[in-house]
């Protein structure tokens, strides 16, 4: 039988005995009670007057205009809308108090991916993500509070490093069999009707899942084209991450209550066993639940093994994660090897002094996120930095050329770099290592 490790209660949330995130001009002392207590029927009432409370839109313009997002359709930008605010939110507030708010179409781009490969993102207005972040404002405690322990994407006090940790432990305690689970276009796959149901289950404030289903349904615009989605939620959105983890809600309830260790971030996740037969009984159980829930599961990328061996790892949240080591995912290694080279143009005309004041801040971040993994990692992000710089240098001396022959590195030695202030990983790795 499978050992038991000791975790958060069972279906209780990540905030068991503190609320310090929720706005407290919403959700008042007597309304968290009752959110403890439960409330009559398990469903909320009368929700609505709190979102278009003037109180509750401002906070949440101050979050849109802080994310300096795009503007969407309109061509409204936060600078535009913050140069008319008291304007625009009382014209808000009164379409939403009278029900006369609609929601305008979400302007459809694609961001690049490592692979070559582009990711659809949906950007919607600044008026419609300010009443998506006023609805969430009130919504989000009432499924937070049900939430299971084992999710940690876009969820308030939690992050990636929580999830990472807990699969560590998972690993030490042998949890080796894992489940590397994908799901194929999963924010643009979800049923709407199976997504409003699970809302109808907390919510019965009509006005309120009326706008759900709105922003659900709202046309995506791409040029001069123009379409209705018949599912999914818009990756961009303020509400879809909140949607998306509700909508997997029941697959992680379904893990838990059979004894799976699951750990999930939004729609990346991976099941931990002991056992290669446990593994296998978990991998058929997301099989059919996502089948049954109108998903797909990417049995291509869905990955079964022992992690300890060699070619059977699994990657997770930027990691690879194989035969007791963490090693960083190659499409992580290449998105910031792009960026690298985005700022290290040989032509850019910046002196070194200003490109390495550019690099150092994303390299440290990088770094910060990363510094878990094995050591060999980053001597050759550090040389591939350098070799860069030799290149501008050179170009500087109109001698063009990859800065990677012998002569360039003894004109311009690691020691060099370090001295016009250059971050340097192997370093950092040293000094992190040395207080642990």
């Amino acid at each position: 039988m499978a050992r038991v490790l000791e975790t958060t209660s069972p279906g209780t949330s990540a905030h068991p005995l503190s609320w310090e995130w929720v706005d407290r001009r919403i959700w008042t002392d007597r309304m968290l009670t009752a959110l403890g207590n439960g409330v009559r029927g398990g469903k909320w009432h009368s929700l609505i007057d709190k979102v278009y409370r003037r109180t509750t839109l401002e906070a949440a313009w101050r979050e849109v205009q802080a994310n300096r997002g795009a503007a969407g359709v309109d061509r409204v930008s936060c600078e535009r809308f913050a140069a008319q605010e008291d304007r625009y939110l009382s014209e808000l507030e009164e379409e939403l108090k009278s029900g006369r708010y609609r929601p305008d179409g979400i302007r459809r781009v694609y961001l690049p991916k490592p692979n070559g490969k582009r990711r659809p993102l949906g950007i919607p207005t600044v008026k419609d993500r300010i009443v998506q972040g006023a609805v969430k404002r009130v919504i989000e405690p009432i499924f937070e509070h049900h939430f299971e322990a084992h999710s940690y994407g876009f969820r308030p006090g939690r992050g990636c490093k929580d999830a990472l940790r807990e699969v560590d432990r998972l690993l030490q305690a042998g949890y080796t069999h894992v489940v590397d689970a994908d799901l194929s276009g999963y924010f643009d796959s979800i049923p709407h009707e199976g997504l409003m149901a699970r809302l109808r289950e907390r919510i019965s404030d009509s006005r309120i899942l009326g706008l759900l289903e709105q922003w659900v349904k709202q046309d995506i615009v791409e040029g001069a084209a123009r379409w209705t989605p018949t599912s999914g939620t818009p990756q961009g959105a303020v509400i879809s991450p909140l949607l998306a983890n509700l909508y997997l809600h029941p697959l992680d309830q379904l893990l838990r209550e059979k004894g799976y260790r699951m750990v999930r971030y939004a729609d990346d996740f991976v099941i931990l066993c002991e056992e290669a037969s446990q593994a296998a009984r978990a991998y058929q159980e997301v099989e059919r639940w996502t089948e049954a829930n109108g998903l797909t599961l990417n049995r291509e990328k869905t990955h079964v093994g022992d992690c300890r061996q060699p070619g059977e790892g699994f990657e997770f949240l930027g990691y690879r994660f194989e035969a007791g080591k963490r090693w960083i995912r190659k499409t992580s290694r290449q998105a910031l090897k792009a960026k690298i080279r985005a700022r290290t143009r040989r032509t850019c005309g910046k002196s070194l002094e200003r490109v390495i004041a550019e690099l150092n801040p994303m390299l440290r971040g990088w770094f910060a996120y990363f510094k878990h993994a094995h050591r060999w990692e980053f001597p050759a992000m550090d040389g591939f930095v350098r070799r860069r710089l030799r290149a501008i240098l050179r170009k500087q001396e109109k001698r063009p050329g990859r800065g990677s022959c012998h002569a360039d590195h003894r004109r311009w030695p690691n020691a060099f770099f370090a001295q016009a202030g250059l971050f340097t990983m192997t370093e950092a790795w040293l000094v992190a290592s040395q207080s642990r």
